[in-house]
């Protein structure tokens, strides 16, 4: 009983709509109804603004984080033995995804799936941090930069030989590449969103 419990906090707690709720409390904002339509990062600084937008990715990574470590905190194991945290941090990233607080609709998980790395091994969660911010500052695009920064997670898992970490992260990049199927297509005919700048950003206004 103890473990299911608290398998349901780790999904309430990804769950957590921080986008929708400080956007309602702050903005009076829906930020569903706006931009992208996403509650995650992305389209909060897009619709609200850089500090919001910073609010709610620092939330989103804390309910990831939080839940991943709720195993360690209240000393529960699963036939996972020294893995059970990743179960616990998808359990979040699934409440994030199809939450309850949203109609079981939810946004692409890249945040609260970082918090789940940050708890599980804080040194692939700075490699992570470093490729995306890299990625982001040289294609403009958060999108792409979240697909390849969890394949590369994926390939550097692997040559750790981490192999419970290396199947979440590939089953995660699945994931996050379905979640952007759209963003993909836009990437394709070359009219995705791009952050104000970066390497890609000089390059559109050069053209």
């Amino acid at each position: 009983m103890k473990l299911i419990g608290l398998l349901l906090v780790a999904y309430l707690l990804g769950a957590i709509p921080n986008g929708v709720w400080v956007g309602k409390a702050f903005f009076q904002t829906d930020i569903r109804q706006s931009g992208s339509g996403n509650i995650g990062t992305t389209n909060t600084y897009r619709v609200l603004g850089p500090y919001a937008g910073t609010v709610v990715m620092v939330l989103d990574i804390a309910k990831g984080t939080v839940a991943t470590l709720l195993p360690t905190l209240f000393h529960v194991t699963t036939f996972l033995g020294t893995a059970t945290p990743l179960l616990f941090g998808l359990m979040a990233v699934l409440g994030h995804t199809v939450s309850v607080f949203d109609h079981f609709k939810g946004g692409k998980a890249v945040a609260t799936s970082a918090g789940m790395l940050l708890a599980y091994n804080p040194i692939m969660f700075v490699i992570a941090a470093g490729l995306w911010v890299s990625l982001i500052y040289w294609t403009s695009m958060v999108s792409l930069a979240s697909m390849i920064a969890f394949s590369l997670i994926t390939l550097i898992s692997l040559g750790f030989q981490d192999w419970y970490l290396t199947g979440i992260a590939l089953v995660l990049t699945i994931f996050v590449f379905y979640r952007h199927r759209t963003n993909i297509t836009r990437i394709r005919q070359g009219t995705e969103s791009l952050v104000p700048f970066g390497h890609g950003y000089r390059k559109h206004r050069a053209k």
